[in-house]
């Protein structure tokens, strides 16, 4: 599974600037942005967002659409999905199911429809 894993690294890679993250954010709020739309909202020279956004594009997590002359980018979220279901879900379904049984016995509830 080497090439999944190679994926999974390049979202890593990317999420771990937060120039990146704020530009996946900016996405988030308003989907669909040129880069001079993105740069205006950013502290960096026009060729450091490009190269920001080549990475995330990389990463699968903005894909681009071209409009005539215009590249519009959009945040793609199912790297960041996978991310949870194999990183955190499995985390969190144990507490929860945790916490769910500790406030049954706190409560003296036996009725498992909750």
């Amino acid at each position: 599974m080497p090439s999944r894993n190679a994926d999974i690294d390049k979202v890593f890679k990317a999420l771990a600037d937060p120039s990146r993250r704020f530009l996946l954010d900016l996405l988030h709020e308003d989907n669909g942005q040129t880069l001079s739309e993105l740069c205006a909202q950013l502290e960096m020279t026009r060729q450091a967002a490009t190269q920001h956004l080549q990475l995330l594009e990389d990463a699968n997590l903005v894909s681009v659409v071209w409009q005539g002359r215009e590249k519009l980018h959009y945040l793609n979220p199912v790297p960041l999905h996978d991310i949870y279901q194999r990183w955190i879900e499995k985390f969190e379904r144990n507490r929860l199911g945790t916490l769910r049984n500790l406030r049954k016995q706190l409560e003296g509830d036996s009725d498992d429809s909750r």
